[in-house]
């Protein structure tokens, strides 16, 4: 279906998809499929832990939203998703670290691989295969406030984010996830069935 890393013989696949895609639930599917999920918003995390570079750099641009060396989510979040300008000076600062973190993960295991990014330009050079999880936004905010998001918060985070044709262009494979859960799951497993058969 894509090239692979030459240095490896399991699948590397990447998993993308806006907020309420679905995507999660999909990585689920790859996991129970003998796949190691990474997550690249876990990751991120770890970027952001206390005493790193990462969190010196971005208490020095936004001072109010480190305490006591500890990143606020939420409140850097409520900064970045107000202004894109913010957000491409915090990817400058994360994606870096992450994208070293994520290498070297997958480089230290033999297993197929399923990286979960929640935007196109994590990884964006990378020769591995591309699944976009992709749903109607309306579908996907109802499934994002369902699960505790507060309505205006995600219309936020989706505004900043690609939209569902970036995403399709973006992909190598495309699930649609607009509908039932069960159609989805087969469409799903087809597609991991295919990438664990595919020479």
């Amino acid at each position: 279906m894509a090239d692979q890393d030459s240095r490896r013989l399991a699948p590397t696949v990447l998993l993308g998809g806006g907020i309420g895609a679905g995507k999660t639930r999909v990585a689920e599917l790859f996991a129970a499929a003998g796949f190691l999920v990474i997550s690249s918003d876990e990751v991120g995390r770890q970027v952001l832990a206390p005493g790193s570079d990462a969190v010196a750099l971005v208490e020095s641009i936004w001072p109010d939203v480190v305490v006591d060396g500890v990143v606020d989510r939420s409140a850097l979040a409520a900064h970045v998703f107000r202004d894109p300008a913010d957000l491409a000076r915090l990817e400058r600062i994360t994606h870096p670290g992450i994208e070293a973190a994520i290498r070297t993960q997958v480089e230290a295991t033999q297993e197929p691989v399923v990286i979960e990014v929640p935007i196109i330009s994590v990884l964006s050079d990378a020769p591995f295969l591309r699944i976009a999880v992709v749903a109607d936004e309306n579908i996907r905010l109802e499934r994002a406030v369902a699960r505790g998001g507060v309505e205006a918060d995600v219309r936020s985070r989706m505004e900043h984010q690609s939209t569902d044709d970036q995403w399709r262009h973006w992909a190598t494979v495309v699930i649609e996830n607009s509908g039932s859960w069960e159609t989805t799951e087969i469409r799903a497993r087809r597609v991991i069935e295919d990438v664990l058969t595919d020479d």
